[in-house]
């Protein structure tokens, strides 16, 4: 080989040599594309704002300032029951009770409502399967006020047992029923609005609750025991309560992991009434002064002995009843009967 085919092999491989150097100088040194989220303008629809259920509401829902909302419309798809914004006033359905389900971001339409003193209203209100009764309660056994149609309460019955013995009787109250649905207080059964637009405090002497058929007449039987108090319930859930129902199989737990299913849970536990088991407290709880236990009847003496037939002698100071020979003892109650035998009660 010469040497011009030599120097010009060699040149070749240092213009290669070099133009690969730059080429990957150029791929290292450039920065990679990046993406960038393009802005999409929302849709401007063109028609009036017509009322939209906020979240969905099935029947017998009580509404609220935050249950609806104003939202445009397309003007080809408005129809003649839907509630125009510049034809309705929002305050005026407060208190409203739905007649059918409507999802959440669906228009509301004047037959799916029924209002205050139309005919089937309280009917409407009421879930499946449940009856509404009316407690008589004083202003502060009411939470003075406080309490409003669509609010959940306790049931709390404060009575007074007497017993045999002497001294006070046993106070106490227990919480009966929980998670109760107010209907409505006295004959209202929308909140009263003011003209600054707030909700007015007002008291009452009866409220009208949601209950099942059972619960209803205990309610009934507890009115004649003693006083009843309404005990006002967060709006918190519970998870003590999730907890004894899913222990209880009240409430099932979803297969998998499915959020709707939980939160439709969620939505029936919170929206079902509860009695039965109820927590108590004595007067002695609250005061060392009084009885944790009902009193018991006087006390009977009772001696045996070697007769073969009964004797029957009663002190009448001190309320005694000494019995020889052998007896049988009768328990009505609270009350013990000594019967000798061979003898008559």
């Amino acid at each position: 080989m010469d040497s011009r085919k030599i120097i010009l092999l060699v040149g070749a491989l240092i213009v290669a040599a070099i133009t690969a150097f730059f080429a990957r100088t150029l791929i290292a040194g450039s920065s990679a594309p990046q993406a960038g989220a393009a802005v999409i303008a929302a849709p401007v629809v063109d028609g009036p704002e017509v009322l939209v259920a906020t979240r969905s509401l099935p029947v017998g829902t009580i509404l609220d300032a935050t249950a609806l909302k104003y939202q445009p419309w397309p003007k080809e798809l408005v129809d003649n029951a839907y509630y125009l914004k510049d034809k309705t006033n929002l305050q005026s359905l407060q208190g409203t009770v739905v007649r059918s389900n409507i999802t959440a971001g669906q228009p509301v339409t004047q037959g799916s409502l029924v209002k205050p003193g139309d005919r089937g209203f309280l009917a409407a209100a009421l879930g499946p399967g449940m009856r509404a009764v009316t407690v008589p309660v004083s202003a502060q056994a009411a939470v003075a006020g406080f309490v409003f149609p669509g609010d959940r309460i306790d049931l709390v019955l404060t009575q007074t047992v007497a017993g045999g013995g002497e001294g006070q009787p046993l106070k106490v109250s227990e919480t009966i029923m929980r998670n109760i649905r107010v209907l409505a207080t006295d004959q209202r059964t929308d909140n009263l609005v003011g003209e600054d637009g707030k909700t007015q405090v007002r008291t009452f002497s009866n409220v009208t609750i949601e209950a099942t058929p059972k619960m209803a007449e205990q309610v009934a039987v507890a009115q004649t025991l003693g006083s009843l108090s309404l005990s006002l319930r967060s709006i918190a859930d519970n998870s003590a309560e999730l907890e004894e129902a899913i222990a209880s199989g009240a409430v099932r737990v979803p297969a998998g992991n499915d959020p709707k299913a939980e939160k439709a849970m969620m939505v029936r536990l919170a929206s079902q009434p509860s009695g039965g088991a109820s927590s108590y407290q004595t007067g002695a709880d609250v005061s060392r002064y009084q009885r944790s236990t009902v009193p018991g009847k006087p006390v009977e003496t009772i001696s045996g002995g070697g007769m073969q037939g009964g004797a029957v002698q009663q002190s009448g100071t001190s309320g005694q009843v000494l019995i020889q020979g052998p007896v049988v003892r009768i328990a009505r109650g609270n009350a013990m009967t000594v019967v000798p035998v061979g003898g008559k009660n």
